[in-house]
């Protein structure tokens, strides 16, 4: 995967070129935290990309009086309108889901996904991994969608998912439970570097760009970059790291992953 910038984008793993990207995830800036490098330097190298947000997080505020859900929405479109315009992507979906409602097992969801597979033949498919990073409940049914829809297909490209390494989760990891980062009670325990597909780190004009578009969603970031370091906020948003689908099995309509106890980040 090689840019115009290929000395501030580091690959310290690349098992095969991405080619055409699918991009799948929950809520508009799920894409930017965990993937706006890579996606900006496929971009970049002529590969078609395409970023898929099932919902446009309406539900995601502390303050539901000032921002109901209908204003909420309109407003982190526009936000991902102008992250991705930051980072080159100019094919951005919404499949219209209610913020908060996906389930797992949900069938439409999952035809959803498999027609946009067979819709954009992607090289790679990029989504969360089985933790959702953050444990979050709608990642992580986009995570069983996305399988589901891969493995009804015949696992067409990679399919990876998003994930931490065990060393970026020790350097941050009191800072992740500072900032009530999980969902749940549940703790992710991160991968070894050497199990990684694809490991990017940012510097430089890459970094500024993934932090611009960041800035971009502010009704998300604001308040974080407002009272986080900014050092430490660049350092922690740097690394973009994705697993390898393995092997899963589908009983019932639901997706269960087979070895997922080596976690993913959050």
């Amino acid at each position: 995967m090689t840019n115009t910038r290929t000395h501030s984008v580091t690959i310290d793993r690349l098992s095969a070129e991405p080619g055409t990207i699918l991009s799948i995830w929950a809520h508009p800036d799920d894409e930017t935290y965990l993937a706006a490098g890579i996606m900006a330097a496929a971009v970049d190298n002529g590969d078609r990309v395409v970023c898929v947000s099932a919902t446009a997080g309406e539900h995601g505020t502390a303050d539901p009086i000032a921002w109901p859900p209908a204003r909420l929405a309109q407003v982190r479109r526009w936000e991902a309108n102008a992250a991705m315009a930051v980072l080159g992507v100019t094919d951005h979906r919404f499949l219209g889901y209610e913020d908060g409602t996906l389930a797992d097992d949900d069938p439409e969801g999952i035809d959803r996904i498999a027609d946009l597979i067979e819709e954009i033949r992607p090289d790679t498919i990029l989504t969360f991994g089985a933790d959702g990073m953050t444990f979050h409940s709608d990642h992580i049914a986009i995570h069983h969608w996305v399988t589901a829809a891969w493995h009804r297909l015949g696992c067409p490209g990679r399919l990876l998912y998003a994930t931490t390494t065990v060393e970026f989760l020790h350097r941050f990891r009191d800072l992740f439970e500072e900032w009530n980062m999980y969902m749940t009670d549940e703790r992710p325990t991160g991968v070894p570097g050497d199990q990684l597909a694809l490991h990017v780190r940012l510097s430089g004009g890459d970094l500024d760009r993934k932090l611009t578009a960041l800035r971009a969603m502010a009704t998300q970031t604001a308040g974080l970059i407002a009272t986080v370091d900014a050092d430490i906020y660049a350092a922690q948003v740097a690394e973009e790291a994705f697993v390898a689908a393995r092997a899963y099995a589908t009983t019932g309509g639901r997706v269960h992953g087979l070895g997922d106890s080596t976690g993913h980040p959050g």
